[in-house]
């Protein structure tokens, strides 16, 4: 197998990046940017430690971060399997990315910046859902935001219900635990799941 192995052949091998794929990038926020996140519902969030990378997805009911100022993005910690891997990574290295995807655009958007994760009373009641708030909040200090092109979305015809794969097809998450651990009772957690999952939404 043939691999690079060095940054100038690399370089060699792609050639110069376009003027658009330079200028886009900024040090804030600006207002079209601003436009684009806060129409995103789901983003990616990617995260290093000792123990290596994590990217975990995150979801809310409409934008899936707040943005408080055009430096800083906020993300609450919302309910999960309490791995907690992204945070283990934050409060060790905190340097994070950020992509977000809008549903029914092609372009997504991304941040690279720094984060911290905040118990702060009054920032986490802030996001109070049906009496709930999260544990925590992600602060994101933004270092360069930018957008990505849409030929990956295009080609993966991401948003094409002609290409939504039928989940009946799909191994259930019961078949796919149980094929990391044999003993694992599978029908149980698969049935148990929808009901589980309602309760602890937030």
């Amino acid at each position: 197998m043939t691999v690079i192995s060095t940054v100038e052949e690399l370089k060699a091998l792609y050639g110069d990046t376009s003027e658009a794929s330079v200028v886009k990038v900024t040090k804030t926020l600006t207002a079209e940017y601003r436009q684009m996140i806060e129409a995103s519902p789901f983003a990616a969030l990617a995260t290093v430690g000792p123990e290596g990378l994590d990217c975990s997805p995150r979801g809310d009911d409409r934008c899936v971060v707040r943005i408080a100022d055009e430096k800083t993005v906020l993300m609450p910690d919302w309910r999960g399997n309490n791995r907690v891997d992204s945070l283990l990574n934050i409060v060790r290295d905190p340097r994070v990315a950020l992509m977000f995807l809008v549903p029914g655009s092609n372009t997504t958007m991304r941040i690279n910046g720094t984060a911290v994760v905040s118990v702060d009373p009054a920032l986490t009641s802030s996001f109070e859902v049906d009496g709930k708030h999260p544990r925590s909040v992600i602060v994101v200090t933004i270092e360069e935001v930018y957008f990505q092109c849409a030929r990956a979305l295009i080609r993966s015809q991401l948003w094409n219900p002609d290409r939504f794969v039928d989940p009946a097809s799909l191994p259930t998450p019961g078949t796919l635990l149980k094929a990391a651990k044999a003993d694992f009772d599978n029908e149980t957690y698969d049935r148990e799941w929808a009901g589980r999952a309602a309760k602890t939404m937030w």
